[in-house]
């Protein structure tokens, strides 16, 4: 980003989904784990990411890990607990929310910058994450 006087403020809104189904293993190069995120060339802002089964489903501990360098390596960013939830034609499919991003207090993410979701339970039908974010 060119360095000028006035402020910076998010240009492009965007959303994106990902599908996990896979069990990732908390390295630093994890298998599984499936592309949400990549910021722009000039940053971004991370405001949202909730995840919701659409199978039935065990507890799950869903992970998000963000990459400097296109995925080689990924860090661990952040965790959430998904509770046991069994699918039926009478009941709503429970949202799990990350708290620890919104509008109020954003994930700063450098120019590049990629998140990648990933669970510590394997689900045929899969785990639907979705991310909030906007580029400069």
């Amino acid at each position: 980003m060119a360095i000028t006087n006035t402020a910076a403020f998010a240009q492009t809104t965007q959303t994106n989904t990902a599908i996990v189904v896979g069990v990732d293993d908390l390295t630093s190069a994890p298998a599984n784990t499936i592309l949400l995120v990549t910021a722009g060339a000039d940053g971004g802002l991370l405001t949202g990411v909730s995840a919701i089964p659409r199978a039935t489903v065990t507890a799950s501990s869903l992970h998000l890990f963000i990459s400097k360098d296109s995925g080689t390596t990924q860090v661990l960013l952040d965790s959430a607990l998904m509770a046991a939830h069994t699918v039926a034609a009478t009941t709503a499919v429970p949202v799990t929310t990350f708290t620890a991003y919104s509008e109020d207090a954003p994930l700063r993410l450098d120019a590049a910058d990629r998140i990648y979701a990933g669970s510590g339970v394997a689900l045929a039908g899969g785990i639907a994450f979705t991310a909030e974010w906007s580029d400069f």
